[in-house]
């Protein structure tokens, strides 16, 4: 299964209503989605009042292809102005003409019809409810379609930059476990170092034992805190946790995070018991390389 980005773009057109119809021959639908990155899933649509009626079909069909992503969903219809309403059909005209002939006629101080009010029945008159639902769904599918693919050919890019990530990360692992037994060494030739001095002045100092016991205490102290080989192992899993996770694919994004964040803790803890220069840059070129993985790790569904 692929990996998906919830970073994508689609959209889509299609013709009008069948022939015959009281809209243009020119009318046509169009659907554009965007998304992006959210925790959950986030669906924002934008429809036109003629399509209101199927925003509820439209969120179903997202919710069962789609997880994660705030997901902005825009349809109009061409042919016509949406800026105002539709030019009304001379047989609408009619009809209201007989119409406000026929109540005048009984009625004769009725206040003949105005423009605007004219427009505003044609205009209810020449909306159908439910006359676009089926081609928008049809094309929402298709429009749907589209966005998948462009957040696998997105999700796969963001794949080979952490994969790449983990070979650099393997890599300063590597090199850091040397680097302990070399440091415990000199750690072990200091004490030994200190303890021939404090055994040279037994007899002569009182306090020879407090001495050696406290160079005993020290040298302990220290092999304890500069040993990161369970620093170096728990990462070394993360990163096998992590790659296992990228074959697998499909919904990982929020599992990603969690392990990015314990790498980061491995890394800290790395540093903070570094005893050395050389140890020091491994782990802030470690933070620098997990800090890379966060971001793009945020963009996975």
């Amino acid at each position: 299964m692929a990996v998906y980005s919830m970073t994508g773009y689609a959209t889509a057109q299609t013709g009008g209503p069948a022939q015959g119809s009281s809209d243009t021959p020119q009318a046509a639908l169009g659907l554009e989605i965007r998304s992006v990155n959210s925790r959950f899933l986030d669906l924002v649509f934008k429809l036109p009042e003629d399509l209101r009626g199927t925003e509820p079909a439209l969120r179903e069909l997202l919710s069962s292809r789609l997880k994660r992503g705030k997901v902005e969903v825009r349809a109009w219809i061409e042919g016509r102005s949406d800026s105002g309403p539709p030019a009304p059909n001379p047989s609408d005209l009619q009809r209201l003409v007989n119409l406000q002939d026929g109540i005048q006629a009984w009625c004769p101080k009725a206040a003949p019809l105005s423009v605007a009010e004219i427009l505003q029945l044609t205009s209810r008159q020449q909306a159908q409810p439910g006359r676009w639902n089926d081609s928008l769904l049809t094309l929402a599918q298709t429009t749907l379609g589209g966005l998948i693919e462009a957040r696998e050919r997105e999700g796969q890019k963001l794949a080979a930059m952490l994969k790449d990530r983990l070979g650099q990360l393997r890599k300063l692992a590597k090199e850091a476990q040397p680097l302990v037994p070399e440091l415990v060494a000199q750690q072990r030739q200091r004490f030994l170092d200190r303890w021939n001095e404090a055994l040279g002045n037994a007899g002569a100092d009182a306090a020879s034992a407090s001495a050696q016991d406290r160079a005993l205490a020290e040298a302990t102290a220290f092999a304890i805190r500069i040993d990161v080989a369970e620093e170096l192992t728990r990462l070394a899993a993360h990163l096998d946790e992590i790659e296992r996770l990228l074959k697998k694919g499909g919904e990982t994004g929020k599992r990603l995070d969690f392990l990015i964040q314990e790498l980061h803790r491995e890394a800290n803890t790395l540093g903070a018991k570094s005893s050395s220069l050389e140890l020091t840059r491994i782990s802030v070129d470690m933070k620098v390389l997990i800090e890379q993985m966060r971001e793009q790790v945020q963009n996975i569904e």
